[in-house]
């Protein structure tokens, strides 16, 4: 559980340079734009052109999809009823929406399932959450980020947006079947393991634990959807509407029940998406997030 250990020490390490004086203010703001200009492309890089195409994707792939659109509708409708700004809801809708499905999922769902269902947690996480990040979850800081952006502002980010644009030319490359040579691959994958130490200290910079601050009911909300109302609205889509059994279905499972995504809440801080809040729903999500995966594991194993 080596990855466990190092998410809460890079954590503990960006709250406890928050206290040097010499580590600069905005220092974050530097490690936000390194995970998104160069890190995130790498990944995409380096997995996606090795993604095999199957009807074996559809349960893994449904959760990072149908958990976002589940996200955008729920958080949409609520705020425009209650009257909250567009940067909440925007914030709300990509935290609550991509879940951790690799770095917390990764060694949660091999420990638990062993190798046959980290085959499975590899599928929701590459082509699922990270294809939804750098396409659904762009469209929605875009439109959000500004009050009423026009199309062109919308489109001209997307195609912009450095992961989207590595998202691309990974895809093209897997259609054609082809792939980088070896040395480029080696420095891709090194390149794309920074994304979480980097960002995880970049969120620990930006965490402040404040009771009084407005954003706790907020937090409460988001952290219920994410690790609760999610995974249980697969448990009753995947096992009872689709009658789905299976290594598969419980590992798809339980990836939705994963705290928010590092990136997600570096995309969403990036567009200005309230990033107080998106840095707590990560930094008090990814604990919290070992107490309801237990839950829905007994769950899954009772029922």
């Amino acid at each position: 559980m080596d990855n466990i250990l190092l998410v809460f020490l890079c954590l503990l390490m960006g709250l406890g340079m928050q206290r040097i004086t010499a580590f600069p203010k905005n220092g974050h703001l530097a490690l936000n734009q390194f995970v998104i200009y160069i890190a995130l492309p790498a990944l995409a890089l380096f997995y996606i052109p090795k993604v095999s195409i199957s009807t074996d994707l559809l349960f893994p792939l449904g959760i990072a999809w149908i958990g976002f659109m589940l996200s955008f509708a729920f958080f949409y409708t609520l705020g425009k009823r209650l009257g909250w700004p567009n940067r909440l809801i925007g914030c709300l809708v990509i935290t609550a929406g991509l879940g951790n499905t690799s770095f917390v999922g990764f060694p949660i769902i091999q420990a638990l399932y062993g190798e046959e269902g980290l085959k499975t947690a590899i599928i929701v996480d590459q082509p699922g959450s990270f294809v939804v990040m750098a396409t659904l979850g762009i469209i929605t800081a875009g439109i959000f980020a500004k009050g009423e952006p026009s199309r062109n502002e919308i489109i001209k980010k997307i195609l912009l947006f450095p992961p989207f644009i590595a998202f691309v030319v990974a895809c093209i490359m897997n259609v054609m079947k082809v792939d980088f040579n070896d040395h480029f691959q080696t420095v891709f994958q090194k390149l794309g393991a920074t994304v979480t130490p980097v960002a995880l200290v970049a969120v620990g910079l930006q965490l402040k634990i404040d009771k009084r601050s407005q954003h706790w009911k907020f937090l409460r909300l988001g952290l219920l959807f994410k690790l609760f109302i999610t995974p249980a609205v697969f448990l009753v889509l995947y096992k009872i509407i689709l009658g789905g059994k299976g290594l598969a279905v419980d590992v798809s499972i339980m990836e939705s029940a994963m705290a928010p995504m590092i990136t997600g809440a570096i995309l969403a801080s990036n567009y200005g998406l309230k990033p107080k809040l998106s840095s707590m729903m990560v930094g008090i999500g990814i604990p919290l997030s070992f107490i309801s995966l237990a839950f829905w594991y007994f769950i899954l194993n009772t029922f």
